[in-house]
């Protein structure tokens, strides 16, 4: 279940970090890419830790989703608020 959570940080992150590489902001950028890749090896430990249950990789994924959509949508409505 905690996989559910970082998934929706994860992809929160992953989006951040997609905005600054358009920006070509150097620094945030590299710093967020830090970040995601050390909360990719976590996940990536817990899921090989417990590789027959496919419920963890689900709930990842679900949430992964999740983070995904919130993050577009915050997005979405603050790029309309600047203009």
């Amino acid at each position: 279940m905690i996989l559910f959570f970082i998934g929706i940080i994860e992809m929160l992150i992953v989006t951040s970090w997609t905005k600054m590489v358009a920006k070509t902001k150097i620094l945030s950028s590299g710093a967020i890419t830090l970040v995601n890749v050390l909360i990719w090896f976590y996940v990536l430990r817990i899921i090989v830790e417990d590789i027959n249950n496919w419920y963890v990789a689900l709930f990842y994924a679900i949430g992964c989703s999740l983070g995904t959509m919130i993050s577009t949508f915050f997005f979405s409505i603050s790029e309309r608020e600047a203009n």
